[in-house]
């Protein structure tokens, strides 16, 4: 009898945990839209899930499974937030400098914006309009722009204007009134009109132009053909290397940095990914010693047909296992 029993509370244990994870998905896509952080989210997560888990036999059911778990999340994002300092991009921190005097410094101290694979943060939705949204609310420029928002107005922002929940149920969830969230929204949006994110495509599906202009533009990286990359860029295109916290605008002080310091990078290789509802390249270097090894992920940011911007996170040992990326790549038989 006592086996029996154990077996039901197994299956049962089984059942609850099921019922949890099938939201994880889009839970990280709500924590990293908090958090601009794919490591922080997936731990908020995983710490969601354990408190839900632990106390899933005291849910009530007032609320659905999903509005519970996002209560819970958004508690542990608060907490997260109101412990450390808000994640930026170069761009948040400085004046761009032109190529003549541009220096490599890092910033260690800086809480850096991160970049996120799109299958840990985007469920599979049916409807290619709340797709189009969903990749739209995690473009780098987009998260770097929540991060001006106080924490809860963050929240009130994501939950009603990415995930359109009504403002009843934000209200429930951070348990507060109705107009209480309507404040803040209003002022969030009032925040992010003032730093307003640029407009770039997102991608999948690619139209044929935009996978033109990115073959076009790996050929021109390969092949370090600078006139055919000035080409492609945006005369007020930027480049930013995080963690360093320099940053360029310009197609000719971006050609001018690969000329000069960035001319290390001749001769590499770059490896397409998806980063952020945005296409990104896996960016490998010429290895001494044969082959090709990690450099940078590069996320690229697209606009009216040209390269807008630029982002290579350098910290290669974090992003290329989270991408599923190869430690290496070996140099083709014909070089």
């Amino acid at each position: 009898m006592g086996s029996a029993t154990g077996v039901d509370a197994m299956t049962g244990a089984a059942g609850d945990v099921a019922e949890l994870e099938q939201y994880r998905t889009e839970l990280t896509g709500y924590c990293y839209r908090m958090l601009g952080s794919a490591f922080e989210a997936e731990d908020a997560v995983q710490d969601t899930m354990v408190r839900a888990w632990r106390s899933f036999e005291k849910f009530e059911g007032r609320s659905s499974v999903r509005s519970w778990l996002y209560r819970i999340a958004t508690n542990v994002c608060l907490d997260a937030l109101n412990a450390g300092n808000r994640r930026a991009r170069p761009m948040d921190l400085t004046a761009p400098v032109p190529v003549a005097k541009a220096q490599l410094n890092s910033r260690p101290e800086v809480t850096w914006l991160e970049p996120v694979p799109d299958g840990r943060v985007l469920p599979t939705v049916a409807d290619p309009a709340e797709a189009a949204v969903a990749k739209e609310t995690v473009r780098l420029a987009f998260v770097a722009a929540l991060q001006h928002l106080p924490p809860k107005q963050r929240a009130v922002l994501i939950l009603r204007e990415v995930l359109a929940w009504r403002a009843s149920e934000v209200a429930e969830l951070l348990g507060t009134s109705v107009a209480s969230v309507n404040s803040a929204l209003q002022r969030a949006r009032a925040t992010l009109a003032e730093s307003e994110p640029a407009a770039t495509d997102t991608a999948d599906p690619l139209d044929e132009e935009q996978k033109k202009l990115l073959d076009r533009y790996v050929a021109a990286f390969e092949g370090y053909d600078m006139a055919a990359l000035t080409a492609l860029l945006h005369e007020d295109a930027t480049l930013s290397m995080p963690p360093y916290d320099l940053w360029l605008r310009g197609h000719d002080d971006i050609v001018g940095w690969m000329l000069g310091v960035g001319e290390v990078c001749r001769g590499s290789r770059l490896v397409p990914v998806v980063a952020n509802g945005t296409p990104a390249f896996a960016h490998y270097h010429p290895d001494p010693e044969g082959g090709f090894s990690p450099w940078a992920l590069m996320v690229i940011e697209i606009a009216d047909g040209k390269v807008s911007g630029i982002t290579s996170f350098l910290d290669v040992q974090r992003w290329f296992p989270l991408f599923d990326l190869p430690e290496r790549l070996e140099a083709s038989p014909e070089g």
